[in-house]
């Protein structure tokens, strides 16, 4: 057996949540293997709506195992919250949630870091969620971090000491701040969070595997903000690309089968970092409200754009990605004209792969299609789709190489149309 992996190919929020939630019915595990509460998931279905941060998406599934790998920074507090919150609607979690002992902690002090370091910043910021992600993983790199197995054994000696070499950089760097409540509550999730399934991830994983159970990799954010590989610095801190799967589950890359990208029919971004083709005119106004391009974390605004198939190339080529998926494309169904960016013009110079940095001099060029104008919301197959939609989505393989295997035509899980077979 295999595992697969699914990734977001641009910079995040593509909807991963729902697409995990559509084919979880043929996977016996789903794994989280990288990021933190900063990334939030959303799964529409039976009329309700759910946000998911660092729970896999396969919980709704109720005969899935669910494992949260080692890659996954985890903040108790935020963790017990969105638990409590899916067992009160009725979605038990302790018989089929694992948690990886090697995960790291998010500490209440690297919250404070988190915002305190984005303050010195001033006009240089990244645009973080202030959720404590990047001072947890420099924590981790630097072997400094707090891991959930360390909560079994000599923990309150380990979190004091980690706590007092965060508050000296903290007073170093003269941040104001107060402690005492998001301490109590954090702790309050740590024994929460004893009722759950610690386990080695690796081995779990593996022995999933070797026992002929089916696994579906979830990842976080997009391929763009990967620490790597993205627009650095405007990227997140862990690797959220196909080989992060490896490292934040323990699997070997031979393991890996098919890799589903992810994508918007047009591109989004949130936060600080060069954005190709952002609209600052009518058009993205529009995007953004039909789409409802708000965070389901932060609720910030996203910023609007046209596809950038530069770009997706450079995700694809990273990735291996075998199987696309389009996400709302819905949103485009009322505009008369659809752009899609297939090269840059870097200095009065035409390129069609993706440099070193796309903060300066990048400009799109566009290529034009007639949009379909036509409400796609209530379709049920490939065969009612529009014929200037097909021809989007022939252009779209053409440039790309790879099928596009599945269409999304509205955030409830009914609005799915898979275009092939399933394997």
């Amino acid at each position: 057996m295999k595992v697969d992996v699914l990734l977001g190919l641009q910079w995040g929020d593509e909807g991963k949540g729902k697409v995990v939630d559509v084919l979880t019915p043929r996977y016996d595990v789903v794994a989280r293997f990288q990021g933190g509460p900063n990334a939030g998931h959303t799964l529409e279905f039976e009329g309700q709506k759910y946000v998911l941060r660092s729970i896999p998406s396969g919980i709704f599934q109720g005969d899935k195992v669910n494992i949260i790998g080692n890659g996954v920074v985890l903040d108790p507090a935020l963790f017990k919250a969105e638990a409590v919150a899916l067992e009160s609607a009725g979605h038990g979690l302790k018989e089929r949630l694992h948690i990886s002992k090697k995960a790291h902690l998010i500490m209440p002090t690297h919250r404070l870091l988190d915002a305190a370091y984005e303050a010195s910043k001033g006009d240089a910021k990244v645009g973080t969620t202030g959720k404590g992600i990047g001072p947890t993983y420099t924590d981790k790199v630097s072997r400094n971090g707090l891991r959930v197995g360390d909560i079994m054994e000599n923990f309150s000696q380990k979190y004091e000491a980690a706590k007092q070499r965060h508050i000296q950089v903290l007073n170093a760097l003269g941040y104001e701040y107060s402690l005492d409540n998001i301490e109590k509550e954090w702790l309050e999730a740590i024994e929460y969070l004893k009722q759950f399934t610690f386990v080695d991830s690796e081995h779990e994983v593996n022995n999933l595997l070797y026992a002929g159970k089916s696994i579906l990799c979830e990842g976080a954010q997009g391929t763009m903000l990967d620490i790597d590989f993205g627009s650095y610095p405007y990227v997140t801190s862990s690797n959220t690309i196909c080989a992060g799967a490896c490292i934040g589950l323990g699997i070997a890359p031979n393991k890996i089968g098919d890799v589903f990208g992810i994508f918007k029919a047009y591109c989004t971004r949130v936060g600080s970092g060069p954005f190709p083709t952002e609209l600052f005119d009518e058009t993205g106004d529009k995007i953004c409200t039909l789409g409802h391009e708000f965070g389901s974390v932060t609720g910030r605004k996203r910023r609007c754009g046209w596809i950038d198939l530069v770009a997706l190339r450079y995700s694809i080529m990273i990735n291996g990605v075998t199987k696309l998926i389009m996400m709302k494309s819905d949103v485009l169904d009322t505009f008369e004209t659809i752009k899609a960016c297939v090269a840059y013009d870097v200095k009065g110079q035409e390129i069609e792969y993706f440099p070193y940095s796309i903060e300066d001099d990048v400009k799109p060029i566009y290529v034009e299609m007639p949009g379909w104008e036509m409400d796609m919301t209530k379709m049920k197959s490939e065969d009612e789709f529009p014929e200037e939609f097909n021809a989007y989505l022939s252009f779209l393989e053409e440039q790309l190489g790879v099928p596009i295997a599945i269409v999304s035509l509205g955030p409830d899980r009914a609005q799915t149309i898979e275009r092939y077979t399933e394997k």
